[in-house]
C-alpha cells in the first residue's frame, strides 16, 4: 500500500525508521495507519481509523498521560497556523525537553512559516527533505517559559463565545449560521419552557448554536467529530452559564438509539481543503431514525451544494424556510 496524502508521500520515501513511528494531527491515510504504532488526534474519525487496526490512538485532552509517545513523533502542520503552533506548543510540555519531533506539511498549508516558528520558540531546524509540494523539517522540544493563548473568547448575539483554532468559524460567527439562527427564532418564539424540545446540535463548533437553544431553555445534545469543537461548546455553556450534554461523535456514532424532536446543523463539507459530503450525507441519510414522531431536521448550507436531491430521498419532502442567495434553509420533517 501506497500513501495516498502528499505529506505521507514525502515521508515514505524516507529511510526506514529505527523506533516506533507516531503521527500528531495527521490525515486519514491508510498508510500512516499501516507504517505508525499508533496516533494523537482530535479528530474522531482518524482515531476510530487506527483503532480499528488495533493500533493505540489518544485525544490531547482526555488523556493525561503522554508515556506512549516513546518513539518517532511526526506532527503534521494544519493549514490553521494557530493550530499548528497550538499543536507544537503542547509538544514541548508533554515530551521530555530534548525529544526528537518532524514536521511536515504542504507548502500551501503553511509548513514554510514553520523554520521561523521554531526559531522564535529557541528551537532547532533542520530541513531533512522537499518534495510533492511539501517539506519535511526535525526539531528537538524545548521547556517553554510561556505558551501563547489561543482560545478565543469574542461576544456575538448576547452570547460569550469560546473558541479554537481550527474549530469552524474560529473567532466569528459565519453567515449561514446567523441565516439559521433567524429561521430559528420565527420557528420556536413560544416553546414553553415547561415543555422543552429536545434538541441535537450536530456540528456544534464553538457552541453558538446550542448556547442560543440552551439559554431559551431547551434540552441540548451537542456533538462534533473534532476534541477542539467539543472542548469549545463545554467552555462556552459553562461561560455563559448554561447545561447542555456535548459528546465527541462522528455524526449518529455517539446516538445510537437516541432521538430528538430537532436535529440543527450547519454541516461542513470541508476536510482540510478537500470538498467532502460524507458526513452531511450521513446526517441526512440517517435523520430520519434518529428524530420523534414529527420531529424536525434543520440544516443550513451554501446554496450550490447538492442537498435538495439528498433530503426529498431521505424525507420524501422538504422545505426551503430561507435564501438569501449565498445560503438556503431546509426544513425536513418526519412523518
Amino acid at each position: 500500500m501506497s500513501a495516498q496524502t502528499p505529506a505521507c508521500q514525502l515521508l515514505e520515501r524516507q529511510p526506514a525508521r529505527d523506533e516506533p513511528l507516531w503521527g500528531v494531527g495527521p490525515p486519514l491515510d491508510p498508510w500512516l495507519v499501516e507504517q505508525s504504532t499508533g496516533v494523537v488526534s482530535a479528530d474522531l474519525a482518524v482515531l476510530d481509523a487506527w483503532r480499528a487496526r488495533g493500533k493505540s490512538a489518544f485525544s490531547p485532552f482526555v488523556d493525561e498521560h503522554v508515556e506512549y509517545l516513546a518513539g518517532e513523533v511526526v506532527l503534521f502542520w494544519p493549514k490553521a497556523h494557530q493550530l499548528g503552533i497550538w499543536w507544537l506548543e503542547w509538544l514541548c510540555e508533554v515530551l521530555p525537553g530534548d525529544t526528537p519531533v518532524e514536521v511536515v506539511g504542504e507548502h500551501n498549508g503553511g509548513i514554510k512559516r514553520v523554520p521561523k516558528l521554531l526559531a522564535e520558540r529557541g528551537m532547532e531546524c533542520d530541513k531533512l527533505d522537499n518534495a510533492r509540494r511539501c517539506s519535511l523539517f526535525a526539531t528537538r522540544t524545548v521547556k517553554l517559559a510561556s505558551k501563547d493563548d489561543v482560545w478565543a473568547r469574542f461576544d456575538a448575539l448576547g452570547l460569550a463565545l469560546i473558541s479554537h483554532p481550527g474549530v469552524f468559524g474560529h473567532g466569528k460567527v459565519d453567515e449561514g449560521t446567523r441565516l439559521l439562527l433567524n429561521v430559528l427564532e420565527s420557528e420556536l418564539p413560544s416553546t414553553p419552557l415547561s415543555n422543552p424540545l429536545h434538541v441535537l446540535d450536530m456540528g456544534c463548533g464553538d457552541g453558538i448554536i446550542s448556547a442560543w437553544l440552551a439559554r431559551r431553555g431547551h434540552q441540548v445534545t451537542a456533538v462534533d467529530v473534532s476534541a477542539f469543537a467539543v472542548e469549545s461548546t463545554q467552555r462556552t455553556l459553562r461561560v455563559n452559564g448554561l447545561e447542555g450534554r456535548v459528546l465527541q461523535s462522528d455524526v449518529f456514532s455517539a446516538l445510537q438509539g437516541e432521538h430528538f424532536d430537532l436535529i440543527v446543523s450547519n454541516p461542513p463539507f470541508h476536510q482540510e481543503r478537500d470538498v467532502s459530503y460524507g458526513p452531511s450525507q450521513r446526517l441526512i441519510s440517517q435523520a430520519p431514525t434518529h428524530l420523534t414522531s414529527a420531529g424536525q431536521l434543520l440544516l443550513v448550507a451554501n446554496a450550490f451544494l447538492p442537498y435538495p436531491d439528498r433530503l426529498q430521498n431521505a424525507f420524501g419532502q422538504f422545505q426551503t424556510l430561507a435564501d438569501n442567495r449565498r445560503f438556503r434553509v431546509y426544513r425536513a420533517q418526519q412523518y
